[in-house]
């Protein structure tokens, strides 16, 4: 059991499998339900990170139509497994549209230029085929519609949070937009408290030890709406208190922590945006507060890399030239260090084309 907070990280690094890996990358995604992936390259980079040597990554899995890519959560880009992408969006794209209402207003786009732009998507992309960003928005100019000052943007992001399109399969490297409805040919059905149970049941068995918060923060949800969803799959779930707040988690998971902990307890490298820093309501059990803005600095949002080490994160790492510049926030040992160098030699590129 994770009695302490310095706990919490090692078993969250055995939950989210950074240790030990799961057979593919869509596995992978599978298991997280969301990664984050507004930096495609990170994104990539995280998912092999916790798949097993030699297997089928994750060009694979967006060209076999397995994994997707869209704004499902908070408003930001995610790797979803196809099949659940249709559900996500119902549950919580919602509140991401009612939020960008005004943006899409003051950019002049009503119902009628959104008709316009989703006319123009379909005839351009029916019939399977796929288009870049820059074929989609000359298709949504040629249409009438301006795509400059964002507007653009704002139009493929409603159209993306609608459940028209999503991000497929890649094209020299670059993912092409298609049509979710043709894309996702056996999506799965949800809604309502069945969706809410699903959300809080793969979020915590892939990222707990975690709490309601927690979960209300990632899926951008309402705490009441996140505390039905647990309320529901309550009795699937191990809870314990730690610092007298209870956390959530597998209960299988204290047997793959004991056989993976020395594992668990090494240096890592993980990319920016990884899901093991993001999405939690509260970081203090992984990430000191004091060391907060070294990693996203100045609150920018950009979440650099970082190293993390006995299930804590410990300084921040970049690409560098060559290999990686690490930066420690006290002063690495000369074992971390060489377990840095270790670890840079053999980090995934995370580039797809």
């Amino acid at each position: 059991m994770p009695t302490s907070a310095s706990e919490v990280g090692l078993w969250r690094l055995v939950a989210q499998r950074v240790v030990p890996p799961l057979p593919g990358a869509a596995q992978v995604v599978e298991h997280l339900t969301c990664v984050q992936a507004q930096d495609l390259r990170a994104a990539a980079t995280a998912v092999a990170l916790r798949t097993a040597p030699g297997a089928a990554g994750l060009a694979a899995a967006l060209d076999a139509g397995r994994v997707v890519r869209s704004w499902p959560l908070r408003g930001t880009l995610h790797l979803l497994p196809a099949a659940d992408l249709p559900w996500v969006l119902a549950l919580c794209a919602p509140r991401v549209l009612r939020s960008t209402a005004t943006r899409r207003a003051g950019l002049g786009i009503g119902d009628d230029d959104v008709r316009a732009a989703r006319t123009a998507a379909e005839g351009l992309l029916g019939g399977g085929r796929g288009a870049s960003r820059a074929e989609l928005l000359t298709a949504f100019e040629a249409a009438g519609q301006s795509t400059a000052a964002g507007r653009g943007y704002h139009l493929l992001l409603h159209l993306s949070l609608s459940g028209v399109l999503c991000l497929g399969p890649l094209r020299g490297g670059e993912q092409e937009f298609v049509l979710l409805a043709e894309h996702v040919s056996a999506p799965r059905v949800l809604d309502g408290d069945e969706a809410l149970a699903e959300i809080a049941r793969r979020f915590l068995l892939s990222h707990g030890p975690a709490t309601v918060a927690d979960l209300a923060r990632w899926a951008g949800l309402p705490v009441t709406a996140a505390r039905r969803g647990v309320a529901a799959v309550r009795g699937e779930l191990a809870a314990v208190d730690v610092g007298g707040v209870e956390l959530l988690h597998d209960p299988a998971l204290g047997d793959l922590v004991a056989a993976h902990r020395g594992e668990a307890a090494a240096l890592h490298l993980l990319p920016g945006f990884d899901e093991f820093l993001l999405g939690y309501a509260d970081r203090s059990h992984v990430l000191p507060p004091e060391h907060a803005q070294r990693v996203v600095p100045g609150g920018n949002g950009v979440f650099r890399g970082t190293v993390v080490h006995g299930g804590a994160v410990v300084g921040t790492w970049g690409r560098g030239r060559p290999g990686v510049a690490a930066e420690p926030f006290g002063e690495f040992t000369p074992a971390q260090l060489r377990e840095v160098e270790r670890r840079a030699a053999a980090l995934p590129d995370g580039r797809l084309g």
